[in-house]
């Protein structure tokens, strides 16, 4: 199975990424300084690079902002809940992971991503159901960060969470009507943050499950913010606590 991924910048990931690429397509108008390093790192990793005009690459991946570029890759494979636990055993600081409750718009989760591939963040987990996948929308907006962010795909959010505080993980929920602000929240300790659905926020049991539930301060008249935003704001405050800045 595969798909295609699209912009020069998710292209030239992946290949430093090692991931299994069948074939790439370029724009034969591309500009030789933008060409040459996909051209350069397909050629040490023995795939083939056609050149083409851009009516075939708006065929290829109809939709996909290819930027010139486009791969047809291997579809982005998931980890389990303990490869993420064992990475983060290996990197030597307190676990890190996000859980992600139903989020569905593509866009948000390759933003969160980026985000969480910044912020050090050890693993993202999904559920199987009424969530969006890794698809090449996502691998384009996440601007390459999905080849270094695990992310694990479960049947039950619910119970990957009893694992996780079997594991000594505490769970904090971002909610909007919690009685206490994110930054009233001990961060230092192992962690996982759970992010709600664009629309619906978390559901009643996935809220119950949480040890802590946190909300952002809101000054103005709109009352939420967008998932990756909320999203990106919890991570940093996480590592603005862990480095002991402000």
């Amino acid at each position: 199975m595969s798909e295609y991924l699209g912009g020069k910048h998710a292209v030239m990931e992946a290949l430093k990424a090692g991931r299994e690429i069948h074939k790439i397509w370029m724009a034969s108008h591309l500009q030789p300084h933008q060409a040459q390093p996909i051209l350069q790192a397909a050629k040490e990793a023995g795939i083939i690079v056609s050149k083409v005009d851009r009516k075939k690459l708006d065929q290829l991946a109809e939709g996909v902002q290819h930027q010139g570029v486009i791969a047809q890759v291997a579809a982005a494979s998931y980890v389990e809940v303990e490869d993420i636990l064992e990475r983060a055993a290996q990197s030597g600081r307190p676990p890190f992971i996000l859980l992600l409750n139903e989020l569905e718009d593509p866009h948000n989760l390759g933003s969160i991503l980026r985000s969480a591939e910044c912020a050090g963040v050890h693993g993202i987990i999904i559920p199987k159901r009424r969530s969006v996948g890794l698809t090449a929308t996502v691998a384009k907006t996440s601007v390459g960060a999905v080849e270094y962010v695990p992310v694990a795909r479960v049947s039950n959010l619910a119970q990957t969470m009893e694992q996780l505080k079997e594991a000594g993980i505490w769970i904090v929920g971002a909610d909007g009507t919690a009685e206490q602000e994110l930054y009233e929240v001990d961060m230092k300790m192992p962690l996982a943050i759970v992010i709600g659905n664009e629309h619906k926020g978390m559901n009643r049991l996935i809220r119950e499950k949480c040890d802590f539930l946190a909300k952002l301060p809101m000054f103005g008249q709109i009352n939420s913010l967008n998932a990756s935003v909320a999203a990106g704001l919890f991570m940093y405050e996480v590592v603005r606590q862990r480095t002991g800045r402000g």
